[in-house]
This record gives structure tokens, sequence and C-alpha cells, in this order.
């Protein structure tokens, strides 16, 4: 095997453009036809990440330069995906990391090349949207190098190659240009600048081999498809193999089908394929990620993928709501069960283990983000449940309980930082950091219990008039800060089944805000409002008019009502309380009480005091 390869993988904070970059690499390579028609965010290839431009899943694509195969993983920006990136990590021999030109490092920045630096990998730093106004490049290099500093970079890690770009345009320099111009005409300094410092991966094609699963695939010709690097040794179709988890673990015989590699966005059959190549493999059925495919006769196990623990858990239960089973496909608690069981088999940051209770299982995740994309997915999928709360996860440290902390990183406008700050201070956050970037924002660093940022992204957009920016990251664990306020208001209950009526949302108008529109179906115990006060309130929303002969002279007042609140699926789990969950289906997102009657709401009360 006498190509050269390099492996790489592209990280960055969520929206710093990684994609972006990604689409002018792959088309300045020649990776398409000059008449090929290519979508835009071409790697973004998840209707999800389509709909709200973010990267979820780690994806490879292949690239040819100067007679060089460049490997390019593609990575989440968000910390609640980071199952994903520390996969795509186990790939690469180099990373490029992505720092937006005027927002600098942002939290989950950190937290991606933590995860890079302690793999030994040295970063290429690429400062993006440098054609921006307000770009501050200067700025970006020297918090990037206190950030690789801060996290215990070697001297070689912080001797990094610096490349100055602006994906959307297609270009990069290895110099600072003039404002408002392009520094450069093409991407070749960053595919060089890759080339110089990233090291060809070492490995004997004559060694025994070893090849560990970073990933799964599924196709319905060939079954699972397991993807990752070939270590050492030469991988061939047809060849029998040990499949081993870890050293300690089981291992079991097969036989390889099909070995794949990547060009450019395709996958094509490959005679063989040795140490350093990123392939697919098929042909074995019960494939996990994290096991070793190796020489029977001289096995080489590697350890096991280690992934952070989650710090978030939420109840998934089936759906016993009076609407149950209308719009919904799968609705059993065993199809909701087989479905967790399938997202384990690739999802490496999730666990999921059967409750005491009938049909409720508790599924934990990195984060609300993680969580609410796999029921997103599930609901599209034709599947029904009502899920609760999100909880932390705590531990127990020799009799001490302890909590997750996040390390929270806002930006807001000068004149909103009296309220976020406020907001932050009752959650029991600490301020860390402050700056002030003299034009009229400030960024502002707090360290706050895990608890204490549930169902707080609504509230921050309304304390900034939507124009603040919230990210967030795991940082630890420590002992518990004591109790935290919860919802300030309540909720207006439904007391009937039936339809919604114009007329009954017209008396409730000033009660407080709906959820719901006339026509919509509703049950007892449905919630669909929140109070104006802080109190819980039944109310009758189908209450119909009373039609009597009885006339008044002087023309009837119009019903006006209030627009409803659009109730999402993230808007809805933050909302919630311990008391109530969120049936979602195919078609509806609704809120209820855990207990629909009054009386049983009444009595659940008096116990739980």
């Amino acid at each position: 095997m006498t190509r050269q390869i390099r492996n790489i993988a592209i990280i960055a904070h969520v929206d710093h453009g990684k994609t972006t970059l990604v689409d002018q690499l792959l088309r300045q390579s020649g990776t398409f036809r000059d008449n090929e028609k290519i979508a835009e965010r071409v790697m973004d290839s998840n209707d999800i990440e389509r709909e709200r431009g973010i990267t979820i899943l780690a994806k490879n694509c292949a690239v040819t330069w100067q007679g060089t195969h460049i490997n390019i993983v593609d990575t989440p920006g968000h910390a609640d995906f980071g199952g994903e990136v520390e996969r795509a990590l186990s790939m690469v021999d180099g990373v490029v990391l992505l720092i937006d030109a005027q927002e600098g490092p942002m939290p989950q920045t950190r937290f991606v090349t933590k995860k890079a630096l302690a793999l030994g990998l040295k970063p290429i730093v690429v400062v993006n949207k440098v054609d921006k106004p307000g770009s501050r490049p200067d700025y970006v290099i020297n918090a990037a190098f206190d950030l690789f500093d801060k996290l215990g970079a070697t001297e070689d890690q912080l001797d990094f190659p610096v490349v100055y770009a602006s994906g959307l345009n297609g270009w990069a320099a290895l110099e600072e240009g003039a404002p408002g111009e392009a520094w450069g005409t093409n991407m070749a300094p960053l595919f060089e600048t890759v080339l110089k410092h990233v090291p060809p991966h070492e490995g004997d094609p004559a060694a025994p081999l070893q090849l560990q699963i970073s990933s799964l695939d599924y196709s319905t010709f060939v079954g699972r498809i397991g993807v990752g690097r070939v270590n050492s040794g030469t991988l061939k179709p047809a060849m029998d193999v040990l499949v081993m988890e870890g050293p300690d673990g089981r291992a079991y015989k097969g036989r390889i089908n099909q070995v794949l590699t990547f060009e450019g966005l395709n996958r094509v059959m490959a005679d063989e394929a040795g140490p350093g190549d990123i392939v697919l493999v098929n042909g074995i059925e019960d494939l996990g990620i994290g096991v070793t495919i190796t020489d029977q006769a001289n096995p080489q196990p590697l350890p096991m993928l280690r992934v952070d623990e989650p710090t978030l858990t939420m109840n998934f239960c089936v759906n016993t709501s009076p609407l149950a089973g209308r719009e919904g496909k799968y609705v059993t608690s065993r199809q909701i069960w087989d479905r967790l069981q399938k997202e384990l088999q690739s999802n490496v940051a999730l666990r999921v283990r059967e409750s005491g209770e009938d049909g409720i299982f508790e599924v934990s995740g990195r984060g609300e983000l993680h969580l609410t994309i796999l029921l997103e997915n599930m609901r599209r999928e034709g599947y029904e449940l009502a899920v609760s709360k999100p909880r932390v996860v705590f531990h127990d440290d020799g009799g001490e309980r302890q909590e997750p902390i996040e390390l929270v990183t806002v930006d807001v406008e000068d004149q909103h930082q009296g309220g976020v700050m406020q907001a932050l201070g009752e959650r029991k956050g600490e301020l860390a950091n402050m700056e002030v970037d003299g034009r009229g924002r400030v960024r502002l660093e707090y360290r706050i219990p895990a608890r204490g940022l549930i169902g707080f992204s609504n509230e921050f957009m309304n304390l900034t008039r939507g124009t603040g920016l919230i990210s967030n990251i795991f940082d630890g664990y420590e002992a518990y800060k004591g109790e935290i306020a919860g919802r300030k208001n309540g909720v207006l209950i439904s007391m009937d089944d039936g339809e919604i009526i114009t007329y009954a949302l017209g008396k409730l108008d000033d009660r407080g805000r709906m959820f719901v529109k006339p026509g919509d179906p509703t049950y007892e115990g449905m919630i669909v409002g929140i109070h104006s006060r802080d109190n819980d309130l039944v109310v009758n929303a189908t209450r119909t008019k009373q039609l009597t002969n009885f006339r008044v002279s002087g023309k009837e007042d119009a019903i006006k009502i209030t627009p409803p609140i659009d109730l999402t699926l993230e808007y809805a789990v933050e909302f919630i309380e311990d008391d109530e969950l969120v049936e979602i289906t195919p078609k509806s997102i609704r809120i209820r009480k855990r207990h629909l009657k009054e009386h049983d709401r009444k009595r659940a009360s008096r116990e739980g005091a």
C-alpha cells in the first residue's frame, strides 16, 4: 500500500461553520463533476440537521489533494453529542479547530479541544469568517492559545499553525490581509497546512490486523456496517477475523464480506485496506461500537471506547391519555423498548434501563438536546409516548450528595445584563468571568448546577428579547447546592373531554396564555395554558354559548383571542413540573397532569406533603 493518507477531524463550537467549510473542501478538491448539482451543507444529511442547521451525527467523507487521500470527519458542535465527537477523534491523526473570528473560543470549543489534546492530537487553528464585520483574528488566536494552555497542552501542541479562512466564500490564507478584501483565492493554503502538519498514520501492513469500530451504519442489503480506522495489518474481503470486546471481554469469530472506503461522499469497494485507511466493513451481524476486529492467530485487541457518563435522565412511558393511539403507529411498551435498544447500538452516550413500574423506562443522556433529538426522531418514525421532566443524575461520594455543574457562557447586550445576572443568581449560578467587548455587548461566564438550567433557555430568550446567545458544557460534579425554585406560574387545566371552543377561549383570555386553539381536542387533566398567577386553575375550555330566543339591543362584542403559544418539543420538556407529562405523537405535542382526575391530584399532593 503506497498511497499517502491523512485522517483529520473538523471540530468547532456549534454554528462556527464546520459543515460549510467541508462543502468547500469537497468542491475545490474536484470531488464533484462540473455539472453536478450540489446541495448546500451537503454533509448535513439528516432531516433534523437540515431544519436546525446543526450537525448531530459525525460523518465521514474523503478528498484527494495532490495525490494524498485525506479522510475528513465532520463532528457535531453541541456538547450533548459528545459521544459522537469522542468516537470520531479515535479515528484521526490530527484536528482542524475552527473558531469564529468574531466570537472566539466558546464552551463547546473547549469541550472538543480538551478531548483532542488529551489524545495527543496536534490542532490546526482555522480562524473562520474573517470577512465578517467585527472580526478580530488577533484576539481569537490569543484566546485559543490561552485556552490550550489552560487545558494542559504540550509545547508542541501550543506551537499550532494558523490559517485564516472564509468558508462561505471558499478561500483561505496564511497571512492577514486588509479588512473587507479577500485574503486568498482558494482553499489550497488549508490543504497544504494539513499535509504539512498532520502526520501520516504509523502502522505496519504486515503486522496482525487491528481495526476498531467507531460508528455503525445499516443497510437492508448487507445488514450492519461497521466504520473504523485500520491501525495495523491489511484488511481484505472474505477474510476470517476475530471480533473482541476489549482485552477482557467476549470474543467471537466472523468473516468480512465487503471492504469499502470513502471517495468524496461515496463509498467504493476496495480489494484491500492498510494502516490509516478509514473503512466500512459488513458481514458480521452483531458488530458493536468499540469492538476490535483482529487477527485470529495473533489477536491484538484495543481497549473499548470510553465515553463520559450521562448527566440527565427522563422517564419514557406508554401514552395513557384518552387520545392515545389515534395518531401513532407504535404505541406499546414493547415497541418503545425495542426502539430504545436499537438506539443504544449506535448512540454510545445513551443509557436505558427498566424502572420498577410497568411500561416506564429510564433513559439517560448528555443533556436536553441529546434526549429531545431522540424523541423527535421517534415521533417522526411513528412512535407515540409520554415523557417526564428531565432530572439530573446525582452521585454519592462517601455519603455526600454531588450534582453535575455546568459552565455557562452568555453573550448579551449591556441593557439586558442585570436581568440575566439576577435570573442566573436565583438558579444558584456563580459568576466566574465577565468580559465587555466595547461594542455594547458583554460576555458572562457562570458555573451553575445543571438543575438550574432546566427550563432556563425560554426565560433567557424573553429576558434578552431574542438577542442573547447561551451555551453550556458539563464541568464536573460538586456538592449539592440546595433547593432551586421551579416554575413561577401555575397552569390552566381542562375539566372536561371534548373540543376547544372559541367562546370558551374568549372567556379565559384574561386568565393567561393558551397552548391550544379552537377545534383542538382536549380531555380532563390536559394542560391548556399558563395561568397568570402562581396556582393551578381548573377551567372549562369546552364551554359553549347558550342559545336562547332572548335578544338585546346593541351589537355583541366580537370575541378576541390572543394567539396561542407554539408548543415545541423542547419548550414542553423544559416547561413541565414533576407532576406533569409531555404527550408526544407524530402529529401533536400536548402537556398533561400525571393524574388526570382532580381528586387524584389532591390525594397525591396530600401524600407528597
